[in-house]
């Protein structure tokens, strides 16, 4: 039983062991060395993706039924250690280069992903709280690592105030749901659904779905995006554009799939409503935008809607498992242009937020024709423009709401996805039709990252197969 348990848990106990042995290393590495800090932590989680990828397929259950590995885990737990190796490429030489370079910054980074991947294999309300907490406390830190820096300062006290908010929703959730049912095991619930106070259960449903709503960034929970996004450090807004969607998500399906699903009838009106709302809302203030990140914030907020498109067909069990495909694999699609976009803006960003308006761009495609390419493809995938996994990720979104019978949903994401071709494809004509003389970094790193991650967009575009596959799989 006992090793069980451990086997459950094991890449989230790397990580988390891993960072608490990088908290001592670190104390011996010299002030001007903590890239030896980076590599460490990026081993430790290149073993942590190991041993992810090396176990089993089937479904286990550890400690008493509070965990889960299944498929699903282990597709989310691929992508959150994945989205952190880019993490910290993108942050080795942002934090030298901005005189941050403190070695706290992975262990933090470590724990926040452990934070994710435990959300990922929560089987019970009680791990769902706690995983939530572990990856939410770090990040509120490393939003305010670049002090004394006021917009940074501002983007943790934003996020920690809204933060703490929306973690009291999801307990108060959690509470009613064990008013109303006597359990917070996820099956158990689903078991005392009959018998439980209908109302109460309803309400508890509800809160639950705002504070993972806030997580995920979905209107009207989506505040503290734009401005968290944009004062934090670039490569911590990188990374919480992916992890923390991730890993929301993941609690949205689990508890909602698994555990409520018997108030899908009740909740499709809501999660509809949201999902248009978070399409249009972010789509459209995107179009105002000349900051890059602000810009980027707003398309996270517009690409959560179309993952919730796929969510409002939940209680349909004939689409349970083609929307779970659909939703996982255009998270993945949407993980990689992310992150790639992300390197891009750590290459042009200069000290006290230089490079970070749209006229910075300007020529980027004349002098630095390899990361301008990067860029296009990334734009061109959000988009949803064909020979780029965008397109299949949206693709696919679109034929499950209409599959479903939701097919005004499906022209809403498709008149959203034109809107969104004007802000998107303005950052490709600010690269290749204005003078200018852009400074990039020239780290090597992120410049690789950027274009690895462009050409997997293209290169998966014609076989998404695999991937799809992988996604279909993992199925709750």
């Amino acid at each position: 039983m006992i090793q069980t348990d451990l086997y459950v848990l094991l890449p989230v106990i790397i990580v988390i062991a891993w960072a608490l042995m990088l908290l001592l290393v670190d104390l011996w590495v010299p002030k001007n060395r903590k890239g030896i800090t980076a590599g460490l932590a990026a081993f430790g989680l290149a073993i942590a993706l190991g041993f992810s990828l090396s176990q089993s397929g089937s479904t286990l259950l550890g400690f008493s039924g509070m965990v889960v590995l299944d498929p699903f885990a282990r597709f989310l737990n691929v992508l959150i250690l994945g989205s952190g190796l880019a993490a910290i490429a993108l942050a080795y030489d942002y934090l030298k280069r901005m005189g941050l370079e403190r070695g706290e910054y992975y262990t933090l980074l470590l724990i926040s992903i452990s934070g994710m991947m435990l959300m990922a294999q929560a089987h019970d309300l009680i791990i769902v709280f706690l995983a939530l907490e572990l990856l939410s406390i770090p990040l509120y830190v490393l939003a305010g690592f670049a002090r004394p820096r006021l917009e940074s300062e501002e983007a943790a006290l934003k996020y920690f105030l809204l933060g703490a908010f929306a973690s009291g929703f999801v307990l108060y959730g959690v509470a009613l749901i064990f008013g109303a049912t006597g359990s917070t095991n996820l099956e158990s619930i689903m078991g005392s659904i009959g018998s439980a106070n209908p109302a109460m259960l309803l309400i508890g449903a509800g809160l639950l779905l705002v504070g993972f709503g806030f997580k995920v960034a979905a209107v009207p929970f989506h505040m503290w995006a734009p401005d968290v996004y944009q004062g934090a450090p670039t490569p911590v807004s990188g990374f919480m554009s992916v992890g923390v969607k991730a890993a929301g998500l993941a609690a949205l399906l689990r508890v909602f799939i698994v555990a409520l699903p018997a108030l899908a009838a009740d909740l499709t009106p809501l999660l509809y409503a949201l999902a248009i709302l978070t399409m249009l809302v972010g789509n459209l203030l995107a179009l105002a935008q000349t900051n890059l990140k602000r810009l980027l914030a707003y398309s996270s907020i517009a690409n959560a809607g179309y993952l919730l498109m796929a969510f409002v067909p939940y209680g349909n069990k004939a689409m349970a498992a083609e929307s779970n495909a659909a939703m996982l694999f255009f998270l993945a699609a949407y993980a990689l242009g992310s992150l790639g976009a992300w390197a891009v803006v750590v290459s042009l960003e200069r000290a006290e937020g230089c490079g970070l308006e749209l006229d910075d761009y300007a020529g980027l495609g004349r002098k630095y024709p390899w990361l301008a390419i990067a860029m296009l493809i990334f734009m061109l995938s959000f988009t949803g423009a064909p020979l780029t996994l965008g397109f299949w990720g949206k693709f696919y979104l679109f034929k499950v709401a209409v599959d479903a019978g939701f097919w005004p949903l499906a022209l809403v994401g498709l008149l959203t996805s034109v809107i969104s071709a004007y802000y998107y494809l303005r950052v490709v004509v600010v690269m290749y039709m204005q003078a200018g003389q852009p400074e990039a970094q020239g780290d090597r790193w992120v410049t690789l990252l950027a274009v690895a991650l462009a050409a997997l967009l293209v290169l998966l575009s014609f076989f998404p197969g695999p991937l799809l596959n992988f996604a279909a799989l993992a199925g709750l």
